[in-house]
């Protein structure tokens, strides 16, 4: 492939909806562009981007796909993203060094919910767009009902360039509103036949082209003026009206097409050389100096020095690490010193490529606004920036949601802990939305990420690429146990056996402190009654005890002991005594003293529809959660509750079925609380049943 300068590159995410066919899109535009000669098919597992073993086994995008083509004189890097939730990190990473989107919109399912989300994205990254509608083909596809839903949807900044001729599985063109022609698509695409519009076209394709054409004036003050005043405007004059309206964000255009068959992908194609912008039209990217609040910006000019965002890291037991990055400033060439600001640490770079799916192409040098990937860097992860290091600079992190459910995990066969610990610890360099912890209150690791199918492709990797297996199970609740009540009690070890016996004696007084106070050990012994050794083994009989609760087992919070009288033998007496009649102690204490089981309860919000309010309160009622206020937020509403730990293993799961999709949240810790009665007799029950299965 060869070099391109910066005004010929275009950096494109394809979004969408999972299953609305942007891996197939992918695939038809490198086929279209000559870099395949063959066009893959998701069903058969063939397509360039999607190569992973699970993504060929489900048929869904898991990692971003780097596709870079060729097409009349411009480089475009197609970077094809996950259309489901689970993996919408990767989505993220990819729209964060994109100059622009391609929507792709299924003409039989229409707007679906990750079709607002990803329009969303879109929105929050600022980037320029364009609709494809896929599917035209296929039966019930309906190209004016989409076009309404998506209008109702997104305004009608949302423009079509083209009508479909044909419908379902007679569809074989469209018409070119701006050209104003029609193309008849070949069998396989590639060599669409001009023709005049169809005459029973003719007068919806006037009606639709008039509001292109009003669109475009709209872009433009001087264009407008000359509308306005009844002059018809030049092909060019709307050509560059409706690059002016995209760049702007003012007009979406609206192609159509069916990715599977090749058609309508070499006008895809020309819009987005003709239409999307540059890296040099997104402008200059703002930066901060290093462990400073400096800001610094870089323009996207060769000739700056250095500068480039990672975005994307992939982990291999063979290769090592993959780090997909940005160019935003300058250049940078194979076997180079760069500065990784984020770490403050020197990496050389070794070989530069691009990746078309899992093939590598040489790359002899990378200058700004290109995509490329480097292997082996000893230190960079996803969100570090590169650059040189005599001008620093560092861009924002990649801002990334936060983990909504989890899973303990062991292996099935023992002896496989460090297998186990080795994989999951290289997942985490590739995948920023996973999380691996090791909880030594239930002794369990426990692995989180964003959603069942998240967690699942996580362990199916673990097998193929670490050669372990794994069983999951729901996390146990890290439960605590603590008093109410106060309790003076009595300790005594005493044991004959022939030789030197053993002998401890203590009254330990039992009281509860305040929340979050922790434990806290007093010696008021008077007179020597407890020789002063033998004080610190009560102090550590108190603390093994409170490893385990008299309710149900659990580590024991919040207790002030005092050690107030006892008395020793001059023989027999030992630290191991006074340790067991401490903990002896401890324990019957525990039992008088009012015990009472403790529950994590964590400070969750959530972010609904406001259709879906009542459903969702009462659900939160039922688990047991306690609404502490409700906030409307972007046309949204955001409910503010305190909801039980123990409650909210699967809500992940149960909120996307409650809102179709729509609704998200996020959860942190708030405090410990008493747990019901009745509730705290199923977890003593529950704790007894297992210790005796053990």
């Amino acid at each position: 492939m060869k070099k391109y300068p910066s005004e010929a590159i275009r950096n494109v995410a394809l979004i969408s909806h999972g299953g609305a066919g942007k891996t197939s899109l992918t695939e038809a535009m490198l086929y279209s562009a000559g870099a395949i000669n063959r066009l893959g098919k998701v069903e058969a597992g063939n397509t360039t981007t999607d190569y992973d073993p699970d993504e060929i086994k489900k048929q869904v995008t898991i990692n971003v796909g780097l596709a870079p083509l060729e097409w009349d004189g411009v480089k475009i890097n197609l970077l094809d993203t996950p259309g489901y939730f689970d993996f919408i990190g990767d989505v993220l990473g990819a729209l964060r060094v994109a100059d622009c989107a391609i929507i792709a919109v299924c003409a039989v399912s229409g707007v679906e919910v990750g079709t607002e989300k990803v329009w969303s994205y879109a929105n929050d990254f600022r980037l320029p767009r364009v609709i494809f509608m896929n599917k035209l083909d296929r039966e019930n596809a309906d190209f004016e009902k989409t076009l309404d839903q998506l209008q109702k949807h997104f305004g009608h900044a949302v423009v079509p360039l083209q009508l479909p001729i044909g419908r379902e599985s007679a569809f074989k063109g469209v018409i070119d509103l701006v050209e104003q022609r029609a193309l008849i698509f070949s069998d396989d695409g590639l060599k669409p036949q001009e023709q005049e519009i169809p005459a029973d076209l003719r007068a919806k394709a006037d009606t639709l082209r008039e509001k292109l054409v009003e669109a475009a004036a709209e872009s433009d003050d001087e264009l407008l003026l000359k509308y306005l005043e009844g002059e018809p405007l030049e092909q060019e004059e709307i050509r560059r009206g409706l690059r002016q309206g995209v760049l702007s964000q003012k007009i979406t255009p609206l192609l159509c097409g069916t990715a599977a068959r090749n058609y309508g992908i070499q006008p895809l194609l020309n819009l987005i050389k003709n239409h999307l912008p540059s890296p040099i039209d997104r402008g200059e990217i703002e930066g901060r100096l290093p462990e400073s609040e400096t800001k610094v910006t870089r323009k996207p000019s060769p000739e700056e020095p250095f500068a480039a965002l990672v975005f994307k890291t992939l982990a291999d037991p063979y290769v090592g690490r993959i780090n997909y990055f940005r160019v935003y400033a300058g250049k940078v060439k194979p076997d180079s010193q760069v500065f990784n600001a984020s770490k403050g640490k020197m990496e050389r770079i070794g070989q530069l490529f691009s990746m078309r799916g899992k093939n590598q192409i040489p790359m002899e040098e990378v200058v700004a606004g290109d995509i490329a990937a480097v292997a082996k860097l000893q230190q960079t992860a996803t969100g570090d920036t590169l650059c040189d290091r005599s001008h620093a600079i560092t861009f924002p992190p990649l801002d990334f949601p936060e983990p909504v459910i989890s899973f303990a995990v062991e292996p099935k066969t023992k002896g496989d802990e460090e297998k186990v610990s080795t994989g999951l610890s290289r997942f985490l360099e590739e995948d920023p939305t996973f999380r691996l912890e090791r909880r030594v209150d239930t002794r369990q690791t426990v692995i989180s990420g964003l959603g069942e199918l998240h967690l699942e492709i996580i362990v199916s990797r673990l097998a193929q690429k670490f050669g372990v297996e794994v069983n999951l199970s729901t996390p146990k609740v890290p439960y605590k146990e603590t008093i109410r009540g106060q309790a003076k009690v009595e300790g005594k070890h005493k044991k004959q056996t022939g030789g030197r016996g053993q002998y401890g004696h203590v009254f330990l007084e039992l009281e509860p402190q305040e929340p979050g106070e922790g434990f806290v050990f007093e010696d008021k012994i008077f007179g020597g009654v407890v020789p002063k050794q033998y004080i610190p083994a009560v102090e550590k009989g108190i603390r093994e005890a409170l490893e385990e609760g008299v309710v149900a087992g659990y580590p024991v919070v919040d207790i002030r002991v005092k050690l107030v009288d006892g008395s020793y033998h001059n023989v027999d007496s030992s630290e191991m005594a006074f340790k067991i009649a401490s903990g002896m102690a401890f324990r019957k204490g525990m039992e008088q003293a009012q015990p009472v089981l403790l529950e994590p309860i964590m400070n969750v919000e959530i972010t609904v529809p406001e259709a879906f309010m009542g459903d969702i309160m009462g659900d939160v009622n039922s688990r047991r959660g306690k609404i502490q206020g409700m906030e409307p937020s972007d046309g949204l509403q955001k409910i503010r509750a305190q909801i039980p730990l123990a409650e909210m293993f699967k809500y992940s799961i149960d909120l996307r079925s409650m809102t179709q999709g729509r609704g998200f949240f996020t959860m942190a810790f708030s405090h410990y609380e008493e747990v019901p009665f009745q509730v705290a007799e199923k977890v003593a029950a529950a704790a007894k049943a297992e210790k005796e299965k053990d």
